[in-house]
């Protein structure tokens, strides 16, 4: 019997119509229901950029002494916390201490010198004034017997011409033989007493010269004392300079921690020799970062200061959150030990990953779950924000 004739027999649609309904509208609820839970991973999706290629990086200091010598004291152990200016180690400083006394010792030693130098110059600088004092009185003598030289010629002039007008008068007879004998006595004194004089002046002018001698030999003693009085100088500097050295690497002796953070990698022990710049151990701060390596397509979009979701793989389920901070000018491998030579002829295209920099935001979280430099990480950037960004630009250029 036909369908047809079952229905207008019995009055019911057959069972197998009914399934057909059930069918479609259980496949049509369920698209839809399929639809309306995928539609918001489909948005997750084409407004988040992700990548696996990520890990938490942090600042990590190596540690090394700048002076060597053996171990005498560590004060830390692994993994332990240490603040700035904490004491991490000792070196034995005797050898150090016995370097800054005798560095002491050689700048009191130049310090010495260089007061018995003070001294010397300052007795060439009145040895100076003495013998310039001395030019100058002899200066003066000259100036009185100048003096005495024209009183003496102006005395003999003065009897030369009364002996010759006596004389004159004397052979008329107007003079007596006595007062002509008193005029040629006193003419002769006054000759003598000129030619004496006279003979003064070029004493003294030798007197004036060796003077002169006198003062350029104590301007010479004078320079070579300020020469002297400078190198002394220096040699002190430099021994001040000693001291300080030794006195720097006498605090060198105390390492001590530049930074706050943990130590790690700790490879000194009591006794041991290290050497200057010897790596002995690590500090790493507890202040954390993203480090994710991004495909060269996936960047476009983003922008410093977009929200990020981070999931660790040493805590899975712990919702962490970052924002963007910023973004290398350059592909990791741009900046490698040996950055690819294109140039060559052997090019051959592969995706560049650029890194970009995440900073956490819940710093409680993170003191609560610690974070260590290494871990792997899967960071997602919501660029939406960039996406709108981009539309607008791309509309403002279609216009224009």
């Amino acid at each position: 019997m036909s369908e047809e004739m079952q229905t207008k027999t019995t009055g019911k649609k057959p069972k197998s119509a009914k399934n057909l309904k059930f069918t479609l509208l259980a496949g049509l609820i369920i698209l839809v229901a399929s639809v309306a839970l995928a539609y918001p991973f489909y948005v997750h999706a084409i407004n988040h950029e992700s990548t696996d290629d990520a890990f938490i990086d942090t600042h990590v200091v190596s540690i090394s002494p700048r002076v060597p010598g053996h171990v005498s004291e560590v004060h830390i152990a692994d993994n332990q916390r240490v603040s700035t200016g904490d004491v991490i180690a000792e070196i034995d400083s005797r050898d150090y201490q016995v370097a800054l006394q005798i560095a002491q010792a050689r700048m009191e030693s130049a310090n010495a010198t260089v007061k018995e130098a003070e001294a010397l110059l300052l007795a060439a600088e009145k040895e100076l004034a003495q013998k310039r004092a001395e030019y100058a009185s002899e200066t003066a003598v000259l100036e009185r017997i100048q003096a005495q030289i024209n009183q003496a010629k102006a005395g003999y002039m003065r009897d030369e011409n009364d002996l010759s007008r006596i004389s004159k008068i004397a052979r008329a007879g107007a003079v007596s033989i006595q007062e002509l004998d008193h005029a040629r006595a006193q003419e002769k004194m006054s000759r003598a007493n000129l030619n004496s004089v006279k003979s003064n002046i070029n004493t003294q002018n030798a007197k004036i010269n060796e003077s002169r001698a006198a003062i350029e030999v104590a301007q010479g003693n004078l320079q070579q004392a300020h020469a002297q009085m400078e190198i002394r100088r220096a040699r002190l500097r430099e021994a001040q300079a000693e001291v300080d050295r030794a006195r720097l690497n006498l605090s060198y002796t105390r390492i001590t921690a530049p930074c706050s953070g943990f130590v790690t990698k700790k490879s000194v022990e009591t006794g041991n020799y290290v050497q200057s710049g010897q790596k002995i151990l690590s500090i790493v701060s507890p202040e954390v970062w993203v480090v994710a390596n991004f495909k060269e397509t996936q960047i476009m979009s983003m922008q410093v200061d977009q929200q990020v979701e981070i999931e660790v793989d040493s805590y899975p389920g712990v919702p962490f959150r970052g924002h963007v901070d910023s973004i290398q000018r350059g592909t990791g491998s741009r900046f490698t030990l040996l950055p690819p030579e294109n140039a060559a002829g052997n090019f051959i295209k592969v995706v560049q990953r650029v890194p970009v920099k995440i900073v956490l935001d819940d710093p409680e979280l993170c003191a609560k779950y610690p974070l260590s430099p290494g871990m792997s990480v899967i960071p997602s950037v919501d660029i939406s924000a960039g996406k709108d960004t981009e539309t607008r630009l791309a509309d403002s250029g279609t216009q224009e």
